[in-house]
């Protein structure tokens, strides 16, 4: 990576009020002086917020009496400049923010880039450039893009505590404790025909503890599956207003509905965010005690499918004349209905007394034949029928109208607290990346290695070669040790403009 100046938005395409573009590497006062002139450069100060209109700079041929001011402007707009090393990248940094038209933003770029020694930058180069000034350490700029797409509150509050190097902190305390046990055996190596016998059981205490951490450690990852979007399932017979629920949680008639049972035909996924983060929502196709048809049939196992995948079952009950305790089995992951036309396995309704609400016999029938499981039940359309009908339902329900709202605050409340988990005051982290748990299981696997010969063969000389080696490897993690080949695979994942 050469160190020419480097120039990128900082925010995503497309129209917005405000946009960011950063310019980070030596040029940068050049590029003031040819966006604002001599004066704002004679007169800028670090971190000082300024308005000023940028202009394409000054041809190189134009004449000493031609003036900045002549030449055509780009935007007017906030710029602020940084001072190396006291800026993100460690180098002389500027952030300019014109209003958010794409035109702009691309004009912008081209007007800097006509200054001398001013390219592109890279996916990561900034944060790859903080990293190499020291600003951050390995652990802390991978954490960076943790933070841009943390999907959750959760994630989110893991991500800063790993770029405040809560992980950091770890792994070099641990590198150093594996430090001085290795200053004490080269020691007793370069001293072995003159001292005693060394303490091994000693040692291998102190090897245990730091094995300890690095376990916990191991344990914590997640991974790219943290994150992946709860997902909760909507699902009930036709016509029961799951499609009507799922538009009144958006606010939004986002999918079609109607008075006709059978009208979603497939799931339908949208997004939806909740106070701890942002959830995939599926709209189901009616679950019957019989399929009408051999479409009504795939539509059905369709839903069974979804719903083996889902985080959070959320069972829709109409009430007397939708639901009559017809929920089919569950029988959609057995391998005949892979690859084939499916059809209707479903369940005979479950005998029900006159009046009996829907879900007391949901209930009943779930415990005596082990069918769909809800996690919670919604009893819909409660402004149509009288509050008796949710009598005896199981514990785990909620009366919800789409149509007056009521429910509704009560629904997205119990999703967020049972998907998402309040860790605010927590100061435990876990860790995400793929490389960092590699790091960890070679540093591991040298413990081991290291403990396995205290207990048969305590050479001192091998003993202070793993260890070594779990050194090195701990070291990796922060970037003390680190080829251009990681770098370059960590940093070519981020976004053009970190």
């Amino acid at each position: 990576m050469d160190s020419r100046t480097i120039v990128a938005p900082m925010t995503p395409a497309g129209v917005s009020a405000v946009a960011a573009v950063r310019v980070s590497g030596p040029e940068v006062r050049d590029v003031v002086r040819a966006l604002f002139g001599d004066a704002a450069l004679a007169t800028i100060k670090p971190r000082e917020v300024r308005l000023g209109t940028a202009r394409y700079p000054r041809p190189a041929d134009a004449g000493e009496g031609e003036c900045l001011t002549a030449a055509p402007a780009i935007d007017s707009l906030v710029y602020v400049f940084f001072e190396g090393p006291n800026s993100y990248t460690g180098e002389d940094v500027l952030e300019l923010y014109p209003h958010g038209n794409p035109l702009i933003v691309r004009e912008l770029i081209r007007a800097i880039r006509e200054v001398g020694g001013v390219r592109l930058a890279e996916p990561g180069e900034f944060t790859r450039r903080a990293f190499l000034n020291g600003k951050m350490d390995l652990a802390q700029a991978e954490s960076v893009a943790d933070v841009i797409h943390s999907a959750n509150l959760s994630e989110l509050r893991n991500a800063h505590r790993l770029l405040g190097g809560a992980l950091s902190k770890r792994v070099v305390s641990l590198a150093e404790q594996v430090k001085d046990i290795s200053a004490r055996l080269e020691l007793d190596v370069d001293f072995a025909e003159e001292e005693a016998d060394p303490d091994y059981a000693a040692w291998g205490d102190k090897i245990a503890a730091i094995r300890s951490n690095v376990v916990a450690m191991l344990k914590s990852f997640k991974g790219a599956a943290v994150r992946r979007l709860p997902l909760v399932v909507l699902y009930g017979a036709p016509n029961a207003g799951k499609s009507s629920l799922a538009n009144a949680l958006l606010g939004e008639d986002r999918i079609l509905v109607s008075d006709i049972p059978g009208t979603t035909r497939d799931f339908v996924e949208v997004r939806l965010f909740l106070d701890g983060g942002e959830i995939r929502l599926v709209d189901t196709a009616g679950i019957a005690a019989q399929a009408t048809d051999k479409l009504d049939a795939l539509s059905m196992e369709k839903s069974r499918e979804i719903l083996e995948e889902a985080d959070l079952k959320i069972l829709v009950d109409a009430g007397e004349d939708e639901v009559r305790g017809t929920m089919p089995e569950v029988r959609g992951s057995m391998p005949e209905a892979r690859g084939s036309m499916p059809v209707a396995r479903c369940s005979m309704p479950v005998a029900r007394e006159k009046g009996e609400p829907a879900s007391r016999v949901i209930a009943r029938e779930r415990s005596d034949r082990g069918n769909l499981n809800p996690d919670f039940i919604v009893h819909s359309k409660s402004d149509l029928r009288d509050a008796s009908t949710a009598e005896g339902a199981c514990q785990n329900s909620l009366r919800v109208s789409s149509k007056t709202g009521e429910g509704l605050d009560e629904l997205k409340r119990m999703m967020n607290e049972t998907l998402f988990k309040n860790d605010e005051a927590s100061e435990d982290f876990w860790i995400t990346s793929e490389r960092e748990k590699a790091c960890l299981e070679d540093a591991l696997a040298g413990i081991d290695r290291a403990l396995d010969l205290i207990r048969t063969n305590p050479a001192v000389e091998l003993l202070a070669f793993e260890m070594q080696l779990v050194r090195r490897a701990l070291q990796s993690i922060v970037g003390e040790i680190s080829s251009e080949d990681i770098l370059q695979s960590i940093f070519a994942g981020f976004c053009i403009g970190k």
